[in-house]
């Protein structure tokens, strides 16, 4: 297919590379400039726009609203487009672009997804869809090609993203979790390597657990996900669970710390830096 891809961060680009792996004609766009060798670059976020499917990896809800609708991209495209949005965004913007898309005749589908850096380099990332099925069947060959599995979660693309904020939410708590684990394992005589053998072994041998208790040993935060951006889609859960009347109180107490230690400087390394904020303070 002719694709476009506006976003070419750690994990756009690992997904756009895979893309043009795969044999499709990717011509890219980024907001600043990037070495992508093996793409296409185009001068412009619009000529990214004029392809039969476009992704989109940006940052956040501003980075979106600026470049897609500000930048007016949703007009004068190809027919039949269809535009996938891999950004964790929020509930708000996903409805927000769902109708203006649809205002515009543009197909439009959210397509969030789980894994680090590493896991998009080696397209495995699990895709969570969520959109019309005739656009998501379309699109279908495009997310194998950076995926090993793509998982529909409705007809409506924020449906998609609400399971993304909840999944991303799990993964801050559970760092909470490991975080406050260390402090007591530590602070009882126990050696945090020796604690999380055990956990690993025994209780919670999962991928979560296991890379980011590794950066809690070696005490590492290099960052995969910066801790900013774990703290803003911390915010968006709390956002989602208002629009639907729902206190979260786990939620909040991991949402405070880790506002704290983003106050405190870490905002660039890695979200799992909060057990070293833990322990220092």
């Amino acid at each position: 297919m002719d694709v476009g891809f506006i976003g070419l961060g750690k994990m756009g680009i690992a997904m756009a590379h895979n893309l043009a792996k795969a044999g499709h004609q990717v011509r890219a766009w980024n907001r600043s400039p990037v070495d992508a060798a093996g793409l296409t670059m185009v001068k412009t976020a619009r000529e990214a726009f004029q392809a039969e499917v476009v992704f989109t990896m940006l940052s956040d809800d501003a980075a979106l609203r600026a470049v897609v609708l500000d930048g007016g991209l949703l007009k004068d495209t190809r027919t039949g487009l269809v535009h996938v949005g891999c950004s964790t965004i929020s509930i708000a913007m996903a409805e927000e672009l769902t109708a203006r898309h649809a205002e515009a005749g543009i197909a439009y589908i959210s397509a969030p997804v789980f894994g680090r850096p590493d896991v998009a380099e080696a397209a495995q990332l699990n895709v969570v869809a969520g959109g019309a099925e005739s656009a998501i069947d379309k699109v279908a060959p495009l997310l194998a090609a950076i995926g090993k599995k793509t998982w529909v979660m409705g007809d409506h693309p924020a449906q998609a993203n609400a399971a993304k904020i909840a999944g991303n939410m799990m993964i801050g708590t559970a760092i909470g979790a490991m975080s406050e684990a260390t402090l007591l394992a530590e602070g009882n005589g126990v050696s945090a390597k020796a604690f999380f053998e055990l956990v690993l072994e025994s209780l919670f041998g999962c991928r979560v657990y296991q890379s980011y208790s590794a950066k809690i040993v070696a005490e590492e935060y290099s960052p995969g996900f910066k801790m900013a951006l774990g703290l803003k889609d911390l915010r968006l859960a709390a956002e989602a669970a208002e629009r639907c009347g729902e206190r979260l109180p786990i939620l909040e107490a991991v949402r405070d710390q880790m506002t704290e230690a983003v106050h405190a400087g870490l905002g660039d390394k890695d979200w799992s830096a909060l057990a070293d904020y833990m322990r220092k303070t």
